[in-house]
């Protein structure tokens, strides 16, 4: 039975099943129950005896205090850097949390690490979560989105690795939700997710095919102005390292699979977790790359609606880089909004609402099942965009 309702302004209401909003509120439940009892067992911020809880958020803690005590450039130094993580956590730990963004990102980390490293650790997170959490409300149109928003399984990866998916989510859509109306801010907002340079590879493509040269030439000039900023701030030094730092991390966590194959989300994670060469890998992603590319290039110059512009880039975005961690996945809810304003405004296709739970659940499951889940649920997410496109062409001939 259908209870609860999403709209869009000026159209028809639109029902969405009971059942979806049981099972949003149950996830989001188990998120929190989740992270209450690992705070409490020591596993997530803080560990029982005291010290810091090692996480993905450590490393840019111990970057921003290197970055604020003039030695930016030994935050990619990674032996430097590891004494840096052990000393904000206080005690040692096995393994290694590498800092791999461009000095831009030290204004950040550097604002953050003059908390303690809990506190910076709960105001990243829960600062970010509102961005995106606003992103996709943007986007869908109504206030069950917060609901929709919070419930992707997505979500409890970032939060409980204290990374930047949130942040990247809320770029991406806001950039994209605002394009058409407010074209300068939208290049605002895509010139600062240049801070993950990986994850803006196609959006000059896309603006660029869709003639939107304000926001192009808009994010041009951020990104100019923030690496201006940083090279004044932080010294050349920190690019110099950066440039070195990229062949060091592409060969441990691609090449060598420092952090496990299989949980790139990727093409190239796919590959690598069959049993394929590094060299098939990268044939592989740089093939699944330049479809994407292709894709967007048609699609953007195209008449397609503009929420199937919007979710081909969004989707696009993560095929094409071959580094890409289940945290990441929190920006393939901004696609899923896209198709679902699609839906409210005008009718879902048959089966494209089981077709989207079933991309969810893939990334629910990981990591019990220790493989790219999530590179199969973005080209599930694809493959509805596609059938959205060609449907439209078909009745168009």
């Amino acid at each position: 039975m259908a209870v609860y309702e999403i709209s869009a302004d000026g159209h028809a209401r639109t029902a969405l099943p009971r059942v979806a909003v049981s099972f949003c509120l149950a996830l989001i439940a188990g998120h929190v129950v989740f992270l209450a009892s690992s705070l409490i067992e020591g596993s997530w911020l803080m560990e029982r005896g005291g010290g810091g809880v090692p996480s993905d958020f450590v490393n840019v803690w111990a970057a921003g205090r290197l970055a604020l005590s003039g030695h930016a450039v030994a935050a990619y130094d990674w032996s430097t850097h590891k004494l840096a993580e052990e000393a904000a956590l206080g005690h040692s730990f096995d393994g290694y949390f590498g800092w791999h963004y461009p000095p831009t990102f030290f204004f950040v980390a550097a604002a953050l690490s003059l908390l303690p490293y809990a506190a910076a650790n709960v105001l990243w997170v829960f600062g970010t979560f509102p961005a995106y959490l606003a992103a996709i409300r943007a986007i869908i149109g109504d206030r069950i989105a917060y609901l929709l928003a919070a419930a992707f399984p997505a979500v409890l990866a970032d939060f409980y690795a204290g990374q930047n998916g949130f942040l990247s989510a809320a770029l991406v859509g806001g950039g994209l939700v605002l394009l058409p109306r407010r074209s300068l801010l939208a290049g605002v907002l895509i010139g600062l997710l240049t801070y993950k340079p990986h994850l803006g590879l196609l959006f000059p493509l896309a603006l660029a095919a869709g003639g939107y040269w304000r926001a192009f030439f808009t994010a041009a000039t951020v990104a100019a102005l923030m690496a201006a900023g940083s090279w004044l701030a932080f010294g050349g030094g920190s690019w110099t390292a950066f440039i070195a730092n990229i062949s060091h991390a592409e060969h441990a966590f691609l090449a060598a699979g420092w952090a496990d194959w299989s949980k790139l989300q990727t093409a190239f994670g796919l590959t690598r977790t069959l049993g394929g060469s590094e060299r098939l890998a990268w044939m592989m992603q740089i093939v699944v790359a330049l479809l994407a590319a292709g894709a967007i290039v048609f699609i953007w110059g195209s008449r397609a609606a503009y929420e199937i512009k919007a979710a081909t880039l969004g989707v696009g975005t993560l095929l094409a880089t071959p580094y890409l961690y289940t945290y990441d996945l929190v920006v393939l809810a901004v696609p899923l909004a896209f198709l679902l304003r699609l839906g409210v405004v005008g009718e879902f296709l048959p089966h494209e609402l089981s077709a989207m739970a079933l991309a969810c659940l893939l990334i629910l499951s990981f990591p019990f099942i220790k493989a790219p889940v999530g590179f199969a649920a973005v080209l599930i997410v694809g493959a509805l965009i596609a059938r959205r496109v060609l449907k439209r062409s078909s009745a168009a001939a």
